[in-house]
This record gives C-alpha cells, sequence and structure tokens, in this order.
C-alpha cells in the first residue's frame, strides 16, 4: 500500500506521506523528538504529498521504490567502508572459530556489516540524519564483534530493545528482527512468555541501516506486560507477502530458540502495510495465533485498489485467480478458529480493509469486533489500544486452543493447506475456493466432515489430544458437495471406518477421494506427479523457498531471445535485492550439483543451446522447444517462433520432484506494483509464453500472447 504520514513517524520519520492524510495524525502520541526532527517530518509530509494516488498509476512514469538516497560526503564514505572494513575483518576471524554457539551468533554481528554495506554501496542514506544513524549502527556491530571474539555475547541476555539476525533459508542472506524483551523476563528458569508479532507499516525508506537502527531505539505502538514482542523486518516493504511472509516465520522460529515463547499465546499483530500482514497471517494460518488485530491496511486487491488508489483496474482472467493467493475475504471463514479484534480510524480510507472482512466474515454467519477510533485517520486511537490490549490480555490468559473440537477451513491452493490437526492434501481443482468443515464427537467415536472442492485430507491429534475411545474405531462421516449422489441434498454422504487411536491418545488418518468415493489410507503411488504443498506453483512460489539462478554458459540460437532472457536474470538479481532484501545465489549452468538439485528451485534462463541444464531436462516439459529449437511447442497443437518467442513455466524438476524449476522468470510482479503493497500479487501464472519484440516494462516481460495453469496433475489443461 502507498506510504501514510503515520508510517512517517512509526518508521523513523523515513516514508512517503499520503495526499490525503498532509497531516500528523494528534490522536496518535507522538514520540519524543527534536525540533529539527519534526521539522523533518513536515517538510516531508509537504514536499512528497503528492506522491501517490493518481501519480502513482501511470505505468511508464514509476519512480524507484526505495527512492536514491544523498550522495555521501568523502569524510562520512571514507568513515563508514573503514569501519566495514574493519568489522569485516572481525567477521572473518570469528568464522574461523570452532566454537559452535559463536558461530550460531554471527548473524547477529553480520546483520550489522550487511546493512552498512548495502547502505553505502546503493545509495540507501537518505538524509543527513541517516550517515549519523549509519554509524551508530557500525558502532553497535563492532562491539558485538568484540565481544563474541572474548566469548561474551551480553546482548542474548539484554531486556528491552534488542536486535536479532538469522540466516534464511531462501538466500542464505542474513536478516534482522527486533525483540522487545520485558524488564520481568527470567533468563533462567522455565515460565514460557506470551509473544505479540508486531508487522510494521510501510516504510520506503526502512532499509536495514535504518530498520535496525530504530529497533535499537524505539519500543514502538506496542509493549504489552510481560510479553515478547517480535518486530520482523519482512525483508523491507513488500506487505508481508512472498519472501516477506517466510521472513516473519523464520524470525519468528529463531526468536523461538532464544527465548522461552509460550507456544499457546503467540499473537499476530500489525498496523497500516502491517495490518495488511496481519489479516493475511491470520486467515493463512488459523492455527498458529490465539489472536490477531489487524488495524488499517488492506484485505483484498481489487475493491482496494480502485477505493483507494483510484486505479481503474484491467485484469486478466488469470490475475483475478491470481488475486486468491493473498485476498483475505476468500478466507473469511478460517477466522472462525481465530479470535480477531480489528480496529479502524473513523475517519482513515484504510478502515475499507475491515469493513470488507465484516462483510465477507458476517456471509459466513460471522460477526467481527471492530473497533473504531473516534474522529481518527490513520493512526490508533489511545482509548481504542486500551480497550485492544485489555481484550488480548484475556485472550492470551486462555491461550489458544490446541485441540478444537470444530475446525471450518478454506483455501483456494496447497500453499495455505492447514488449521490445527486438519491437513488438506488435495485439491479438485487449483484457485477455485475449497472448504472442510470437521467436527470431533467424543462421545460418539466420530469425525463429522463436509467437504466441497478437496481430493484429500489428512487427521492429525497429537498425543493426548485424540479424544476417543482407545478400544474403538473411529467413524468418519462425509458430505462431499463436490459430487451429487444425493438427489435432495446435491451431496454424496459416506461413513469410514478409520483406526483406533494409538495408546499414547494421538490419532492419524489419511482419506482420499477415488471417483465418487472416499477411501481410508494415501492415494495409490503413480508414476505421474501431483500438485502438493510447497509443489503446488504458480512461478512466484519458487521464491518462497530456497532457490538458486541457473545461468546459461553458451549463446542462445536465437539472438533476440536470448538478450531477453540474460536480460530478464539481470533484472531478478537486480530486484530481488531491492524489494526483497536478498543476494541471489547465481551458478553457472555447469556447476549445478546433486546437492543443489536436491535443496534448492532452479531458475533457469536461456534455452537449450544457451544453458547446459535446461538442455537435460526440456524434452520432460510440459512446454517444450521444437527439436530443431525454431519453434516453442504449447502441447500438441500450438507452435510458436521461437525466435522471437519465449516460453516461461513453472514446473515440478525431472531431476528432483520435490523441488521446482522455472524457466525464464523471476517474481513476477514489477516496478509498478512497488507503489502499492496490494498491487504486490502474482501477474503470470503457471506457464506463459512471451514475444520479447515488445520490450519488457514496469508491469510485464514483453507481450504474453498465451497463459494459464497446469492441472492438478502438471499437464496442460
Amino acid at each position: 500500500m502507498p506510504p501514510t504520514a503515520e508510517d512517517a513517524i512509526t518508521l523513523d520519520y523515513n516514508c512517503l506521506p499520503l495526499s490525503h492524510s498532509p497531516t500528523l495524525p494528534l490522536s496518535h502520541p507522538m514520540p519524543p523528538m527534536r525540533s529539527t526532527a519534526l521539522f523533518l517530518v513536515l517538510l516531508l509530509l509537504i514536499s512528497t504529498a503528492l506522491a501517490d494516488g493518481p501519480g502513482d498509476n501511470v505505468a511508464d512514469q514509476v519512480r524507484p521504490v526505495p527512492p536514491v538516497g544523498i550522495e555521501l560526503s568523502q569524510p562520512d564514505r571514507n568513515e563508514l567502508e573503514d569501519g566495514l572494513a574493519k568489522l569485516n575483518a572481525k567477521i572473518d576471524q570469528l568464522r574461523k572459530s570452532k566454537d559452535t554457539k559463536t558461530q550460531s551468533l554471527i548473524p547477529d554481528v553480520e546483520i550489522f556489516s550487511r546493512a552498512i554495506r548495502d547502505a553505502i554501496s546503493h545509495r540507501e542514506l537518505f538524509h543527513k540524519n541517516d550517515v549519523a544513524k549509519a554509524k551508530e549502527v557500525l558502532a553497535e556491530g563492532h562491539a558485538r564483534a568484540e565481544a563474541l571474539q572474548n566469548g561474551d555475547a551480553p546482548w542474548t541476555q539484554q531486556t528491552g530493545l534488542v536486535v536479532r539476525g538469522f540466516q534464511s533459508r531462501i538466500d542464505d542472506t542474513v536478516q534482522p528482527y527486533g525483540v522487545v524483551v520485558p524488564e520481568s523476563y527470567s533468563f533462567t528458569g522455565a515460565a514460557e512468555y506470551r509473544t505479540d508479532v508486531w508487522l510494521h507499516g510501510r516504510g520506503e525508506r526502512s532499509t536495514e541501516s535504518l530498520f535496525i537502527h530504530e529497533r535499537m531505539n524505539r519500543v514502538g505502538r506496542i509493549s504489552p506486560a510481560d510479553t515478547l514482542v517480535v518486530h520482523p523486518y519482512g525483508r523491507y516493504s513488500n506487505a508481508f507477502k512472498f519472501a516477506g511472509e517466510i521472513d516473519v516465520l523464520e524470525a519468528l522460529e529463531h526468536a523461538k530458540s532464544q527465548y522461552r515463547v509460550d507456544e499457546d499465546r503467540i499473537s499476530i499483530r500489525g498496523f497500516s502495510m502491517g495490518g495488511a500482514g496481519c489479516w493475511q497471517f491470520a486467515v493463512h494460518y488459523p492455527g498458529r495465533f490465539f489472536a490477531a488485530t489487524p488495524g488499517a491496511g488492506f484485505s483484498e486487491t481489487p475493491e482496494f485498489l480502485k477505493s483507494f488508489q483510484g486505479e481503474t483496474l484491467t485484469p486478466t482472467w488469470y490475475e483475478k485467480k491470481l488475486w486468491q493467493l493473498y485476498d483475505c475475504t476468500g478466507y473469511a471463514n478460517n477466522l472462525f478458529n481465530v479470535p480477531t479484534i480489528a480496529y479502524s480510524g473513523e475517519l482513515d480510507i484504510q478502515k475499507q480493509a475491515a469493513d470488507m472482512m465484516e462483510q465477507a466474515m458476517g456471509e459466513q454467519g460471522l460477526k467481527l469486533t471492530h473497533l473504531i477510533g473516534p474522529q481518527t485517520k490513520h493512526a490508533i486511537h489511545p482509548d481504542s489500544l486500551t480497550t485492544i490490549e485489555s481484550k488480548l490480555a484475556n485472550l492470551a490468559d486462555r491461550g489458544r486452543d490446541r485441540v478444537p473440537t470444530a475446525i471450518d477451513f478454506t483455501t483456494y491452493t496447497l500453499r495455505y493447506n492447514r488449521s490445527f490437526w486438519l491437513t488438506v492434501d488435495e485439491l479438485a481443482e487449483h484457485w477455485n475456493q475449497a472448504t472442510v468443515t470437521a467436527k470431533l464427537s467424543a462421545s460418539e467415536n466420530t469425525v463429522r466432515v463436509t467437504v466441497d472442492g478437496v481430493r484429500g485430507i489428512r487427521f492429525d491429534l497429537a498425543a493426548g489430544d485424540a479424544p476417543f475411545h482407545p478400544r474403538q474405531p473411529v467413524q468418519i462421516e462425509i458430505v462431499d458437495f463436490s459430487t451429487d449422489n444425493d438427489s435432495e441434498t446435491g451431496a454424496n454422504r459416506q461413513i469410514l471406518v478409520a483406526p483406533r487411536p494409538e495408546s499414547d491418545r494421538s490419532w492419524h488418518c489419511q482419506i482420499h477421494r477415488d471417483g465418487d468415493q472416499w477411501k481410508i489410507g494415501s492415494r495409490p503411488t503413480t508414476s505421474s506427479i501431483a500438485k502438493r504443498h510447497g509443489v503446488q506453483g504458480p512461478i512466484d512460489d519458487a521464491f518462497m523457498d530456497r532457490f538458486i539462478i541457473v545461468a546459461p554458459s553458451g549463446k542462445g540460437l536465437h539472438p533476440v531471445t536470448d538478450a531477453w532472457a540474460k536480460s530478464e536474470l539481470d533484472h531478478l538479481v537486480r530486484e530481488w535485492r531491492r524489494q526483497f532484501r536478498g543476494d541471489a545465489i547465481v551458478k553457472q549452468d555447469t556447476e549445478i550439483s546433486d546437492e543443489d538439485i536436491a535443496t534448492s528451485h532452479l531458475i533457469v534462463f536461456g534455452d537449450p543451446s544457451s544453458n547446459a541444464f535446461l538442455k537435460s531436462i526440456h524434452h520432460e516439459l510440459p512446454i517444450q522447444w521444437s527439436e530443431d529449437q525454431s519453434s516453442v511447442k504449447v502441447g500438441q497443437d500450438k507452435h510458436v517462433d521461437a525466435a522471437h518467442h519465449a516460453p516461461v513455466m513453472i514446473y515440478p524438476n525431472p531431476k528432483n520432484p520435490d523441488r521446482y524449476v522455472v524457466i525464464n522468470s523471476g517474481f513476477t510482479y514489477r516496478e509498478y506494483a512497488y507503489l502499492n503493497n496490494a498491487r504486490q500479487v502474482p501477474k503470470l501464472p503457471d506457464w506463459a509464453i512471451i514475444d520479447v519484440r515488445t520490450p519488457a516494462d514496469a508491469l510485464w516481460p514483453g507481450k504474453v500472447v498465451d497463459a494459464g495453469f497446469f492441472d492438478e496433475t502438471w499437464k496442460l489443461k
């Protein structure tokens, strides 16, 4: 979403304001600041007030995100570069240590080095004050490195504001996050602590150095008593989608390894862009949180962009399908299992997000708790915050219901396929709504299930959780609205006899649909591949786990498409760093090892002439080059000229179907989408054919002449 005036306060005064909100919201308690800092905020608000809205709806006039920073003075550059070199030397020495604890804590130091490296290399310091902050960040990195060299790590036993780091699985880069450790926290003992995950607002200038500085100096909007607060970076300003989503999960897992987090008292919270992220996490991961408190933000794509951005939308049919990945309204049913407290300012245009969710929940028979800050624009009213904290405290006392007796679950993709003890293994068709309700009846030793659009389900009740009689088999009563064997209800009704619980009071059972009948057990193994969790597409899904870019070492057969493929590779590397704050791993096609194939999605650019790895697999892909590479074949009937057309696609790697191979594509939204977080959704489905005679621009990699989804067995429809 566009940056807001409120974000200018929250994120170190470093982002662009909304034209509709040109003044600081008086209802939000303002943090202490010098008059010069206040002047800078007001200057920002005035000078950039027209930087969003219709001005950001022109695809051929896209401003840079992040913006270009200031030129460093030579003394400042020398000081930062010299300090960085010395810090890197200390980190190199730490890497030589054989002490496992030292090795595990290096990311806590390296985050400072990487932040300053990028700030210098890519001009990502935006004011003179940012230079001073960078020096503070660098100094903290030195202090940590020196402490670790002496076998000490005082920040790991520190209360208050602490910045931590972890190495991300996606691209091996170190990523920062902040923690507020309450003064009451005890570093000894067994007590576990409530933990609130707070998702920040949009800040186009909130690059690593400035984020780290803020997390070193500001508690933030919330700091409940006796509560750990985790502040994920989210890989910058992507509304916690894609790699930003994984960053939140990785940061939380790292925090669990460092602090005593109570698994049953983790909440997800956020405001503005963070409110959007909060809606997404609540509906996608309903079994993880004891509560969710989304504030403002957006909850879906089309209506928000029309009402907030004033944008006239002309989506393709597959873009509309792909909105279902992050549009929360379609998943509103999942809030049946997540206590949710929404907040909006009465005068905030972003109240639209909660209004949309309120309507969607109402259609599911659910009533949203929606607190309204009176006469408030884009800010959290103090009285409303008091109410939110009181309600959350009561919910935290109860904790998460680990084993709810009833689950309502909706999904459109196997990327999001689990709620508590229920997992959806197969869908009838991706991007159509699929629903499951499941209820445990202890007195009848029965699970009652209704499904629509689902072909495979797994039940997993852990030790001590199964409420069933241990000497009796469990009955599964299933009603399937995907079939119409029952003329009265339009549903297929069955009773299945499932295994008994185990002696530890756990129970596990898998069922699948065969034709119109449901059967106990997993689907019999066949030679064909099928869409499943983590290998279900679309193209953008490959960038939510570890990936390696496979660069061509040879020359393509067709000069135009060869140049285009290499340009798209460069575009991915550049934009991955800018928008997902990572250093993409790039290897030549001749360097790909068995370990790479086993552990990583492979993002392959070129054609069978230029890329040796692509040559080794392209005959096993559903879209292929002809033998002489004069054409690209889409199924049996369609051929396009390979001299000017390039295929892009995602497909299970023929050398390892547990990982993807992606052909000629990075993440599919481009520079135009950076201007509003609601636009940051997939632009291409599982495959497409690109006419490269139309130059790539801020919207598309070229002219999309055909595109579509593979079916549930990865075949062309």
